[in-house]
């Protein structure tokens, strides 16, 4: 007993230490070595003992025990006679505790609960709310249809109630006892209807959660609680924001008109080539009639609403709000959530599975929201194997022309992982990248045969499946690798490997017919021993063969069918029968025996190597039949668009309640709210701008002379209502922007001097700095909160200090700022593309120092003066422009290939005012225009320069070339050996760096001509025609070498003509950018071959 007094006494200090004394009496028990597994019924008694006592003080202590018990997970329903016993307690604190009990065993011990109903029938008036709610709860705990009645009146009474946290409880008790009895349904929406007006945080959440289990079809309820629920949004706990903005997400799918018909509508506004002018002014026409897309005022609230959220700690939030800008937003907006799902992979690996699962599949879709942030996807070597196959999904998904090469680099490394299922995933995604970018499918295959030497058969294993897969895409090009694979049959031991070498050489038995024989004697042999699928596939060998070449596989094929005929697996013994019948001619052979041959040796389509992920995306995101990509009970689909949006007069809500979202009610209400987000807000209030604004601050802000005083009248006149308020939003930092997007644009020869300027004014950081330029790009894009009003007062106060106060808004840069990198922004003021960041990082440890010091850019051995037609004469109406590529180092930058445009006039008129207008860029292109030419005469001509810098990519450079009244879309394509300069260098150095850019980084085919073309001049004059390089010396006669860099990157391209016996040569082709590798390798080799 002293032992158990010394527990109590400490549990006065702390419920654990009374816990931990009470496990110490038990194991010293008489019970002995089994005290810890054993029921010690002494320690129970003595917590009876307790309850029944007369002090109150006992009785807290024993039940403050009982409850540390049950959250410790430890059984302790046989006090429930004794607990129930207290429920009439006077001491408040006791009854807290016993009631925390009953809602834990209410439902276990429903008999004992149900002694004690009227005591909590008495508790729900008690006058502590706390109490109340607790007797609420209980209520609602214990399953028994009898006492529904009951419940309904005790949730009737608790929902109005003045306390919040008992109509929070009300809320509770409505989900319990819908699902004790749904017959009750009618009743409890009307309860819902009436929490759903309440005006408290607290309850906002609990009762949407009612609602969506109850009645989540009645949309009507939602209708008039709308604006309300969207502006209590920020306040309300997180548990409610995740419920609130999921039910909200499904509302707005249900009353606005698709927001991504404006992104449609943008596209193929040109006039077709064969259509007549009649039908194009009827199509005018029917544009003309179809209102123009306006986004719902209630549709933007909701979006603007949520956008704070996205800088919430909790993971869940972040999530349901990126899932609402994806479903519900502008696609041109939804790309500010790409950077919160960044932040959110730092959290622990269960968050980052389904934040990586849902990026997964937004990246299918939607690409651009992702590249940016490319790096952040890389692999980790501490990443647990599932969250490495997502990421390297995401990876694959990303994929594109520009980053490949540092994507392949990436995922060479990832195949040496120890991690075997890692590194098997890693190869089906080399595989998967070949077949999505077909300039780099013979890079890949050629990486894919040199992993087949490896020493690990699971990689060696994975690499036959993924090359039998990319065979079958193009079979008759790759006899030599199937010769390769089939020696590999003696040393794999895999089967699925043998299985997949085995189909490859019974499709392709015509093309190795010397071959195919021998391996069928091998598998023969072994027949026996074999695994099924391995069995499977030497019976479709043999009998290939069989009907290709029976005079020597007869014999051999038979023994295989009669081997089949008595195996062990009913799989296979069924093949032996119907291949011995289909192939084997006898006078049961039905009508089928004509055509095997057409039938095993019939063409096979390629497989589609396809993202898991593609047919997840009709599962709404973030939930967990998304998760497990099938629809889960209880999941609620999101409907399609409405073509007409529904009444939203609907939303409007009477008089009593307009304090709640009027601009002035809304001004009071939003207050506090504001307050607290304007600090992490600051920044995004001066970097976007509303679409609801744009045409009033753009008006404003657009006039370079505007006074002082008439923008502190705004200001002034901001106070006045929320609409206004929000118009006002960024009119400081808009006029900043554009007067500084002014300024660059009369100085555009000198737009890096003035990009300087703009970082030294504007802060004194590079990340501030950044962020101000994104601002500048983004606002006339993205969307704008509305100022907080303290911020406002405050500019209001200091109208004389504007510019400065402007200056100090754009360093105080939160750190978790959602626009720091806001996909939607026009890339072409970036100062360096997109991908250049990761490339540069991925590129230092290949020691480039070295390589350097060798390169050294020479003259162009050859500039040919083909010219390309830019814009003819009949599209321009009288204005043709060609366009020709100099082969000279840019003058207006490094990074820049130089393009000479000839423009002439062959019209009988003047055209005035000629110069390059809007710019339809991809990320990361830059552009550096000519000055605008004020008049070309008739029949005159004039040569104008420019510079592009292409990021070493094939892509399009799309612009329009305007006149004083017309303006013409063009296109700018380069061949690829206009991204190369010549390099000098020597023999020597160029074996050397040829020595570092082998595997994946070379690139070769054999070329067969004429041996008169193979002479020095004709390969010099051929390859320097269709490539700008340098020719290098070459101490071999048969060895011709040239070698050049690309212009963005400066990256090696070393080109190799090596003449073999007879009239065939061998062109290799060694660069780090393997996608412009491949393409020159595809230019240069019917250059080559022709006579």
């Amino acid at each position: 007993m002293s032992s158990n007094s010394f527990a109590y006494t400490e549990q006065s200090g702390g419920g654990e230490t009374a816990e931990l004394g009470q496990e110490a009496t038990s194991t010293i028990s008489p019970s002995g070595a089994f005290g810890l597994f054993s029921s010690d019924l002494k320690k129970n008694e003595d917590l009876k003992q307790m309850l029944e006592s007369n002090k109150d003080s006992a009785k807290l202590d024993a039940m403050k025990r009982i409850v540390g018990m049950i959250a410790k997970g430890k059984n302790a329903s046989e006090l429930f006679p004794a607990v129930v016993k207290n429920v009439a307690s006077k001491n408040i604190e006791i009854k807290k505790l016993v009631y925390v009990y009953l809602v834990r065993y209410a439902e276990e011990q429903q008999d004992l609960a149900l002694l004690s109903i009227s005591t909590f029938q008495r508790a729900l008036k008690d006058p502590n709310q706390l109490i109340r709610a607790s007797a609420l709860r209980v209520l609602s705990s214990i399953r028994v249809p009898i006492i529904v009645p009951i419940m309904m009146l005790a949730i009737k009474e608790a929902s109005a109630d003045l306390s919040p946290y008992v109509r929070k409880n009300a809320a509770h008790a409505i989900q319990k006892l819908y699902s004790l009895d749904p017959e009750q349904k009618e009743m409890l929406i009307e309860v819902i209807e009436k929490l759903l007006k309440d005006k408290s945080t607290l309850v906002a959440g609990s009762v949407v959660m009612a609602f969506e289990e109850v009645c989540p079809d009645r949309i009507d309820l939602i209708h008039k609680n709308y604006r309300k629920l969207c502006n209590l949004l920020v306040d309300v706990e997180e548990w409610g924001q995740v419920v609130i903005i999921h039910m909200l997400t499904r509302y707005a799918r249900t009353q606005f008109v698709s927001p991504w018909k404006e992104d449609d509508g943008l596209e193929d506004n040109e006039k077709n080539f064969y259509e007549s002018d009649d039908e194009q002014k009827e199509k005018t026409e029917d544009r003309d009639r179809k209102k123009p897309y306006t986004m719902d005022p209630d549709h933007r609230l909701l979006i603007r609403n949520t956008k704070p959220l996205l800088q919430s700690r909790n993971a869940a939030v972040v999530m349901a709000v990126a899932q609402l800008y994806w479903h519900i937003s502008p696609k041109s907006e939804a790309g500010i959530i790409s950077k919160s799902l960044v932040r959110l992979l730092r959290s622990n690996r269960e968050v980052q599975y389904i934040v990586l699962q849902n990026i997964a599949t937004m990246s299918i879709q939607r690409k651009g929201m992702f590249e940016p942030y490319l790096k952040s996807f890389y692999v980790r070597s501490t990443d647990p194997t599932m969250i490495k196959t997502l990421k390297l999904e995401i990876l694959t998904n990303l994929a594109n022309e520009a980053n490949i090469s540092t994507l392949l680099r990436e995922f060479q490394t990832y195949v040496k992982s120890q991690d075997k299922q890692f590194a098997a995933a890693t190869i089906q995604t080399i595989g998967r990248c070949a077949t999505n970018i077909s300039d780099v499918t013979d890079t890949c295959l050629n990486g894919l045969v040199c992993l087949l030497s490896n020493r690990d058969e699971i990689v060696v294993a994975e690499s036959v499946v993924v090359i039998k897969k990319l065979l079958q895409m193009q079979p008759a090009q790759h006899g030599e690798i199937i010769k390769h694979m089939a020696k590999l049959l003696d040393s794999i031991t895999v089967p699925v490997a043998r299985a997949s070498i085995l189909w490859l050489i019974g499709e392709n038995c015509e093309r190795v017919p010397k071959i195919a024989p021998d391996v069928l004697r091998k598998m023969a042999k072994s027949f026996t021993s074999e695994d099924d699928l391995v069995k499977l596939q030497i019976l479709n060998l043999g009998a290939k063969l069989y009907l290709t070449n029976s005079k020597q596989t007869k014999l051999l094929t038979q023994y295989i069918l009669n081997l089949g005929k008595y195996d062990q697996n009913y799989d296979i013994r069924d093949r032996t029968r119907f291949i011995r019948q289909l192939i084997v001619p006898n006078e049961k052979s039905g009508a089928l025996s004509k055509y095997a041959k057409k039938i095993f040796l019939a063409q096979k389509p390629a497989p589609l190597l396809e993202s898991p992920f593609k047919d997840r995306d009709h599962f709404q995101l973030g939930t967990l039949s998304h998760t497990l990509n099938i629809k889960a009970s209880g999941y609620l689909e999101l409907s399609n668009w409405p073509e007409v949006a529904p009444d939203p007069s609907v939303r409007n809500v009477e008089v009593e309640l307009a304090k709640e979202w009027t601009p002035a009610g809304k001004a009071k209400k939003e207050n506090p709210a504001k307050k607290f987000y304007s600090e992490s807000e600051e920044e995004e209030d001066s970097s976007d701008s509303s679409s609801d604004s744009e045409s009033e601050s753009g008006s404003e802000s657009g006039e370079g002379g505007k006074s002082e005083e008439e923008e502190d009248s705004s200001e002034d006149s901001s106070e006045d209502s929320s609409s206004e308020e929000e118009s006002e939003s960024g009119n400081e930092s808009e006029a900043e922007n554009k007067r500084t997007a002014t300024r660059n644009s009369k100085n555009k020869g000198k737009s890096d001097i003035e990009d300087g300027k703009k970082k030294n004014e504007k802060s004194e950081t590079s990340g501030s700095s950044d962020a101000e330029s994104s601002s500048i790009e983004s606002s006339s894009d993205s969307e704008s909160e509305s100022e907080s009003e303290s911020e406002s007062r405050k500019a209001t106060k200091e109208k004389g200090k504007k510019n400065k106060q402007d200056r100090n808004l754009s360093k105080d840069v939160s750190l978790l700022d959602l626009d720091d990198f806001n996909p939607v922004s026009t890339p072409v003021a970036l100062p360096t593309p997109a991908l250049s960041p990761s490339l540069i990082a991925d590129l230092e440890g290949l020691n480039l120092s070295t390589s350097s010091s060798v390169i050294s850019v020479s003259t162009p051995v050859f500039v040919p003066m083909k010219t390309h037609v830019l814009l003819h004469r009949m599209s321009g109406k009288g204005l043709a422009a060609n366009y020709f590529f100099p082969r000279q180092p840019c003058i207006f930058g490094d990074k820049m290939v130089s393009v000479q445009i000839i423009l002439n006039n062959t019209s009988d008129q003047k055209i005035e005012n000629i110069h390059v207008g809007e710019k339809k860029l991809p990320i990361g292109m830059q552009m550096h225009v000519f000055h605008p030419i004020d008049s070309l005469e008739p029949e005159g001509s004039i040569t104008v320069s420019m510079g592009i810098d292409f990021c070493d990519s094939t892509q399009t450079a799309s612009f329009q070339l305007c006149t004083k009244d017309d303006c013409f879309n063009v296109n700018i394509q380069p061949p690829v050996g206009e991204l190369l300069l010549p390099v000098a260098m020597s023999e020597k150095d160029f074996k050397k760096e040829q020595g570092m850019l082998t595997g994946m980084n070379e690139t070769s085919a054999i070329i067969i001509a004429a041996p008169q073309n193979f002479t020095p001049s004709m390969v010099l004059q051929k390859v320097v025609n269709v490539a700008n390089v340098g020719a290098v010396p070459s101490g071999q006669d048969n060895i011709h070498r040239f070698a050049a860099k690309t212009v963005h990157s400066g990256s090696l391209m070393l080109v190799t003509v090596e003449l073999k016996e007879g009239s065939t040569a061998q062109l290799i082709i060694n660069t780090e950018k393997t996608v412009i590798g491949s393409v020159l390798l595809r230019e240069l080799k019917p250059v080559l071959s022709q006579g």
